[in-house]
């Protein structure tokens, strides 16, 4: 694998603003590394290699931005998220063809943090599903054991982010669809409060719980992708306006040092154990 494709988001993003790896350069690592291992996990529906290349190209022309936390941070989006000039299915063949003319508000952050998007992942269709064995186009592996699955719906982007075709992921999650997958890879999802990102441009399973949350293989990675997708959101109309806390910091600090944990003990209870 190269050396590039196993740095974390964190490490990759400080050494993009350095100037000591170019975003061209890291996005070509991403799509080798897609080209070797794509075929076995099946964890993207859409590559975009040609617009990726640009971006980057684009990216490296302007220089490295500190503003932007994401310069030339290689990434890929859930199919259920609308992204304008690239297919978006939801894994289903009812929506094969269509192509947004509008990015959904997480993937517009994306953008205007510097993010270069490699593709779109597979997932359950619509992300009714735990295994993303139940797309209309393919089955998803999990990387560590091609024969398992990686959990679902968002299981393209958890076993892409596992497999090291990028630095992070975005997925969305209603009853457990990033963190149940996270976790099934061996990386990290969150799924954040209702209302923290807005909801615009998901295509909806269950409108009144869908959440779109970053899966990366740390938290301080996901912490640093949910600083850039939160914020409030006009045209969500269930969005939180109230200001976005400092993810980084938060990440950064022993925030379990001293804290009380607590089981409910109606977890346990008989057949649920």
């Amino acid at each position: 694998m190269n050396e590039i494709c196993s740095l974390n988001l964190t490490a990759l993003a400080d050494a993009l603003q350095k100037k000591e790896i170019g975003a061209e350069e890291a996005t070509r690592a991403c799509l080798d590394r897609i080209a070797a291992t794509e075929e076995r996990v099946g964890a993207l529906l859409h590559v975009d290699a040609e617009g990726a290349l640009a971006r980057a190209r684009q990216l490296d022309a302007q220089g490295p931005d500190a503003s932007q936390p994401l310069w030339g941070v290689p990434v890929t989006v859930k199919d259920a998220l609308s992204t304008q000039g690239m297919p978006t299915t939801a894994g289903s063949r009812i929506l094969e063809g269509y192509m947004p003319v509008y990015d959904a508000f997480a993937v517009q952050r994306l953008r205007e943090a510097g993010a270069v998007i490699l593709g779109k992942n597979n997932l359950d269709e619509f992300a009714m599903g735990s295994t993303t064995e139940n797309s209309a186009y393919k089955t998803t592996h999990n990387p560590w054991d091609l024969q398992r699955v990686p959990g679902g719906s968002s299981g393209g982007s958890a076993a892409s982010v596992a497999a090291c075709q990028c630095f992070a992921s975005l997925g969305s999650d209603t009853g457990g669809s990033i963190r149940q997958p996270a976790s099934l890879c061996g990386c990290t999802g969150i799924k954040p409060t209702y209302g923290r990102v807005s909801r615009y441009g998901l295509i909806a399973y269950g409108s009144s719980l869908d959440q779109i949350g970053p899966l990366g293989r740390s938290v301080a990675d996901c912490a640093r992708v949910l600083g850039v997708i939160a914020g409030h959101d006009q045209r969500d109309a269930t969005c939180d306006p109230r200001p976005v806390d400092d993810y980084d910091a938060a990440a950064a600090a022993p925030a379990l040092k001293g804290a009380r944990l607590g089981l409910p003990k109606e977890f346990y209870a008989e057949g649920l154990a």
